[in-house]
């Protein structure tokens, strides 16, 4: 069965029909998530005079007290203030101070306060000596999983990416309280530096009826795994942070026993660990198989190709996008195996309204379309591991060459360009004028996503050299100028003064608004300003008719009681 493919609201998608769920199938969640946290229990460990400068402030969106040796300390918020507390720097008394209330730190220079999600980092100087601290808010997030509670209780193996600050962990708690508490799991925690369930002997109540086993030092992780398994029969183990090549065979070795691993692991994507040769265990392995030349044929690809090795340790991966957006992989294996082949694919979008707390399903029903990176060129990134700079123009080429296209933007000086291999993050598309017909998958996704698309006639460098400066016109009104918004053209400018308008119009009195028709990528732009504001639009009309249309948000749900 192909692998289901799904689009984004919001970055100049179409809504029509044909792709994506009607706009009436709006799951409403049971509530937005809340927050919680010991806040007291941590500014009590703090010096007086950096309590007393504290005390006038909201610390509800406190993030971190830094407190370096011979510096102001500060205060980090999450709005990006950073603010000085007070005036004198930061002595060798305040430190031990600190010290003195927090549990014993461990090799890797975290301690905690007991029963609590704070966290204390240390700095030390080269004698081992404590010489600044970073001291973290831990908050009780809850609400955090309804988006994927369905995948939570399947029963199936999870892998949860994102960046780092995404909240990973925070999702983690709350899964292991689920499945222990809801579902009568037995669940057991590896917590490597008591990341998950709180520092001290007992784990915080977060974690509900969780067991968490302890790991004295981030290299046992995988040891304190394969004990989890062998000792006390679990029916799932929940790791945070795998990151090593032995910790991902601990993972393969648990999932092989028949236990359920849910995880976190280093990688913001799935096409990240697919180069990552650390960890691309996790999700199957990759290795170079030789095609006889009937399968080759058969395939319409070159002799020798990239495979996925084995079957995957999870069966469903999520990258967390945003604090209220994920990307969800529901079969790992055919995903994998659908990149490895060349083909763009779009995972489900679930994105909860942070205003109503409802959920929003976004998903289409067009099929892969093949890539323009082959397997010997992702090869080429997984071996040497180039990721490369983020440009802020991206050319999405099909049909095309890669290798000349990075040899036309290298000798044309364009180190602000970069080639992607994600339709949905191109500002433009570069394709083989043969390998696009009118009607084709490749135009119809770039009609959706509002992306301008430029032909090469042939597959040579003078060709794809003049489709390229087509698109990168350096006059006024170029890709280049789009970028932005303060050098775009009056006609640019007028066009998202037009939506900003529209906008109050539809939040103020709850209106549909329709647009005057703009180019492609106008259009695209009105559509990502729109996004920042909550709202839906999508585009309606023919060309040269196309617009937008904007709908206001969709009412909460009123429950009703007996």
């Amino acid at each position: 069965m192909p692998v289901e493919c799904y689009q984004e609201v919001g970055k100049g998608v179409s809504l029509s029909a044909e792709f994506v769920k009607p706009l009436s199938e709006i799951i409403p969640l049971s509530h937005i998530p809340a927050v919680e946290n010991d806040l007291k229990l941590l500014i009590d460990i703090l010096p007086e005079r950096i309590r007393k400068a504290l005390k006038p402030q909201d610390l509800n969106l406190l993030i971190e007290v830094v407190m370096d040796l011979g510096r102001v300390p500060e205060a980090r918020f999450m709005s990006g203030r950073i603010l000085e507390l007070g005036t004198a720097q930061v002595s060798m008394d305040d430190i031990h101070a600190v010290v003195k209330h927090v549990g014993m730190f461990t090799s890797d220079n975290r301690a905690g306060i007991p029963r609590t999600l704070h966290r204390i980092s240390a700095m030390r100087n080269r004698q081992g000596e404590i010489v600044g601290l970073t001291c973290r808010v831990g908050r009780l997030v809850t609400g955090t999983i309804e988006s994927i509670l369905d995948l939570v209780q399947s029963g199936k193996s999870i892998l949860l990416l994102g960046r780092p600050g995404s909240g990973k962990t925070t999702k983690l708690r709350e899964i292991a309280k689920v499945l222990a508490d809801d579902a009568k799991k037995r669940v057991i925690i590896v917590d490597t530096s008591n990341e998950i369930a709180g520092d001290g002997d007992i784990p915080h109540p977060a974690v509900g009826n969780a067991r968490r086993m302890q790991v004295s030092t981030p290299e046992r992780q995988k040891d304190v795994m394969i004990e989890a398994v062998q000792n006390h029969t679990p029916e799932i183990i929940i790791v945070d942070e795998i990151g090593t090549e032995d910790e991902a065979l601990a993972a393969r070795t648990i999932a092989e026993r028949g236990v359920v691993l849910v995880a976190t692991a280093h990688g913001n994507s799935l096409e990240n660990l697919i180069k990552n040769p650390t960890l691309s265990d996790l999700i199957g392995g990759i290795e170079t198989v030789t095609l006889g030349d009937d399968e080759a044929k058969r395939r319409s690809t070159q002799k020798t190709v990239l495979e996925r090795a084995k079957n995957p340790t999870f069966d469903i991966a999520v990258e967390i996008r945003d604090a209220n957006t994920m990307a969800v992989y529901p079969n790992v294996a055919e995903a994998v195996d659908h990149i490895l082949r060349g083909w763009t694919i779009f995972p489900e979008i679930r994105k909860i309204d942070a205003t109503t707390g409802t959920l929003k399903v976004l998903q289409s029903q067009v099929d892969p379309i093949p890539m323009s990176v082959t397997p010997e060129e992702l090869q080429a990134e997984i071996s040497d591991q180039k990721y490369g700079p983020d440009h802020p123009i991206k050319i999405y080429i099909y049909g095309i060459s890669k290798v000349f296209a990075d040899r036309i933007l290298e000798r044309l000086e364009l180190s602000d360009v970069g080639v992607t291999r994600q339709v949905t993050e191109a500002n433009a598309i570069i394709a083989l004028r043969s390998s696009c017909r009118p009607g084709s998958k490749m135009m119809r996704v770039a009609e959706d996503y509002e992306i301008p698309i430029y032909f090469a006639k042939t597959n040579t460098m003078p060709q794809i050299q003049r489709a390229i400066r087509e698109a990168l016109n350096a006059s006024p009104g170029s890709l280049v100028d789009y970028m932005n918004e303060t050098a775009a053209p009056d006609e640019t400018q007028l066009a998202l003064q037009e939506v900003r308008e529209a906008i109050e119009v539809v939040i103020n009195e709850d209106k549909t608004m329709e647009l005057a028709p703009q180019r492609s990528y106008v259009r695209r732009l009105q559509h990502e300003l729109v996004e920042k504001h909550d709202l839906l639009s999508f585009s309606v009309g023919d060309e040269p008719n196309r617009r937008l249309k904007l709908v206001p948000p969709p009412k909460p749900t009123k429950k009703t009681g007996k």
